[in-house]
């Protein structure tokens, strides 16, 4: 190859021979890759037409079961078989994508992918929802339920029915949904897929020659489970011809997109360009674009009644995007579908940036994630010691701490989590207290505002159906830890000799903290456990004060019932002692109970040795250097001002580990 130097073509240099032969090598290595580029084949992919799909072809199911049956090892399996992903061995859990699923092995989000599967000659569109199966997410099941007509009821067939077997198969029964029973794990050394039949046979009415049993570990028997999909589950009772009619049943926030609302349409069809309206918020979008998850997200010209998928439509806000809103298209409104009801919160805890000037940081990350999981309810907060904050509401425990590490891995938000309280209510005693608070019955969701006894003429608080399901051996013990938690016994069934299922009324307060592990240590993690809303009840409650050389910290005040306040107050203010640091005088830690106080502790003062300098003498100059010095320690302690630190009160507000 020869190049042009001036006016003159000059040969090639072995300089720039090697450079050139280095460049045709690196194109001629790069090109045969370009073609394989897994981004590169998802462009090239057509759009699919989605009109192809009549109603009678569509079918929409959810996954439902209790905590680790198998129901995301299941959704693996149907993918596989419908073709929508590849068989390799690396497809574990593919729908729970979040870092903390991964993690923990379980699921939080409620997962859509839609299944082309040809039965007969016909194909079929599938719609599947993958639910997490802890009590805690158990508004996500009923949400995901909304926009489904059947589902698949996973039983494990080495422990058999389980208390979130039962609920979950209630939650399907009240929508009247078709329920097809599947006994998963049959390739276990201990299933016994027999005795699994009955125990649904008994509990839900449902004939054993209806169960299927299969092994999603295996793949055994799964083709089964697809044909009773399309016998037993009807399709979706929608019109195509009316006006766009579609529920918002799940969202995300995506930085650069927007709100992706997760939509399943009930009338008409929307597509690209579409002009639509909330009913929410009565805001009009232009429709960026609509597509199915296949199970990453992959678009489409149109999407029509009866069938599941994804749209996004500008909406840069993260309160435009409700959670139960209906969308209909510009000029044609419609009557808003019923939505959800909205979800309790059981447990609320403080949480508070560790630095104030990350305030606006979490502000932000704690609207994002809370568009995701609308579950959890929100109040401005803020305290002396930790600063401007928030209240917020969870479902449960496992769902706070999701929602920290979710906060943490996501967002890279380290925040402050104090100890987890329930809501309480007071019934105020006088006309003018009511008219104060503009209504008799006002809840408590912080300990600090709790109202004194003299102005109320009642407390309540809140109360749950707990139902534990165990096997018989552990019986008397799980009987003993129920009544220890002051709950009621209600009911007692054998599902079969080998179990038994308790139901319970429990106080929320006491099954809040620690009573799953508790449950788990004594029945060697063989008892299950869940719980329902089930109101108020009254309460002898108190409100107990954490006081520091007789000063109240606000931060330390806590509602308990009286039974439990000494033990309470005891732990509280032992935490405390081995938190503070120790000061020049003494520091007196009590626990009181209106003005008396029920349990103490005390940091002793640091002490200089007056008595150094005494090589002998007489006694009283002795006595004079430490009565001087007794008389500087109790001036000292009058004048001293205790400032806690923080990292003193992280370590009692937050979460023990040990309970």
């Amino acid at each position: 190859m020869w190049t042009l130097t001036g006016r003159v073509l000059a040969p090639p240099t072995a300089g720039t021979a090697r450079l050139l032969l280095l460049c045709t090598r690196h194109v001629s290595a790069l090109e045969p890759r370009a073609a394989h580029r897994p981004f590169s084949t998802a462009k090239l992919k057509e759009k699919p037409d989605m009109s192809r799909f009549p109603v009678e072809d569509i079918r929409n199911f959810s996954i439902i079961a209790h905590v680790d049956h198998g129901k995301s090892t299941l959704a693996d399996r149907l993918l596989e078989l419908t073709g929508t992903i590849d068989k390799t061995k690396k497809n574990k859990q593919v729908l729970d994508k979040l870092q903390v699923e991964r993690e923990r092995g379980i699921t939080v989000k409620a997962q859509t992918a839609t299944l082309f599967y040809t039965f007969q000659g016909k194909q079929y569109l599938f719609n599947l929802i993958d639910t997490p199966g802890h009590v805690d997410f158990s508004y996500e099941v009923s949400r995901s339920l909304s926009a489904c007509q059947g589902v698949l009821l996973v039983v494990d067939a080495n422990e058999g029915i389980q208390a979130q077997t039962v609920a979950n198969f209630f939650l399907a029964f009240e929508a009247q949904l078709s329920v097809i029973p599947v006994i998963n794990k049959i390739d276990l050394k201990n299933a016994d897929p027999e005795r699994v039949e009955k125990q649904i046979e008994k509990v839900f009415d449902i004939p054993s020659d209806e169960c299927i049993k299969i092994s999603a570990k295996l793949g055994t028997n799964v083709e089964s489970v697809l044909q009773a999909i399309i016998e037993r589950i009807p399709p979706p009772k929608v019109h195509r011809e009316n006006p766009l009619k579609a529920l918002v049943f799940d969202s995300t926030f995506d930085q650069y997109r927007g709100v992706i609302a997760n939509i399943a349409l009930f009338d008409g069809m929307v597509s690209k360009g579409d002009k639509v309206v909330s009913a929410h918020t009565k805001k009009t979008y232009e429709v960026n674009e609509v597509g199915i998850l296949n199970p990453n997200e992959q678009p489409t010209h149109k999407l029509y009644a009866g069938q599941v998928g994804f749209l996004i439509a500008g909406m840069k806000d993260v309160t435009e995007a409700q959670i139960g809103d209906t969308l209909y298209l510009h000029n044609h409104p419609v009557e808003p579908l019923p939505g959800f009801k909205s979800a309790k919160p059981m447990v609320f805890a403080g949480v508070y940036p560790i630095d104030q000037s990350e305030y606006n940081n979490l502000k932000s990350a704690i609207e994002k994630l809370t568009l995701n999981d609308s579950s959890v309810t929100v109040h401005r907060d803020s305290s002396l010691a930790l600063g401007a904050g928030w209240r917020l509401g969870f479902l449960g425990l496992l769902h706070m701490e999701v929602f920290n590490q979710r906060l943490e891995q996501e967002y890279n938000a380290s925040v402050i989590l104090t100890t987890p309280t329930v809501p309480y209510k007071a019934v105020l005693s006088s006309a003018k207290l009511i008219k104060e608070y503009k209504e008799k019955e006002i809840t408590i969701i912080n300990p600090a505002q709790f109202p004194d006894k003299s102005k109320v003429t009642e407390y309540l608080e809140p109360v749950v159906w707990g139902t534990v399901v165990t096997p018989t051996e552990y019986t008397g013990k799980i009987i003993a830890l129920c009544q220890a938690r002051r709950a009621i016994q209600k009911n007692m069934i054998f599902i079969d000799e080998n179990r038994v299922m308790l139901k319970y009324l429990f106080p929320l307060n006491e099954i809040v903290v620690d009573f799953y592990d508790s449950l788990k240590s004594l029945s060697s993690g063989y008892a299950s456990f869940d719980y329902e809303d089930a109101g108020y009840q009254t309460a002898d409650l108190i409100k107990m004060d954490i006081l520091l050389n007789g000063n109240i910290v606000e931060e330390l005040v806590t509602v308990v019932h009286r039974e439990k306040a000494y033990t309470v107050g005891k732990s509280i203010c032992e935490r405390l002692k081995d938190s503070l640091p120790r000061q020049l005088f003494e520091i007196a830690i009590q626990a009181a109970v209106g003005s008396k106080v029920i349990a103490r502790e005390t940091v002793k003062a640091y002490r200089k040795n007056v008595l150094a300098k005494c090589y002998g003498g007489d006694i009283t100059r002795k006595m004079k250097l430490l009565k001087r010095q007794t008389e500087g320690k109790k001036k000292l302690r009058k004048i001293g001002n205790i400032e806690i630190p923080k990292d003193a009160f992280i370590k009692v507000l937050k979460t023990q580990p040990n309970k």
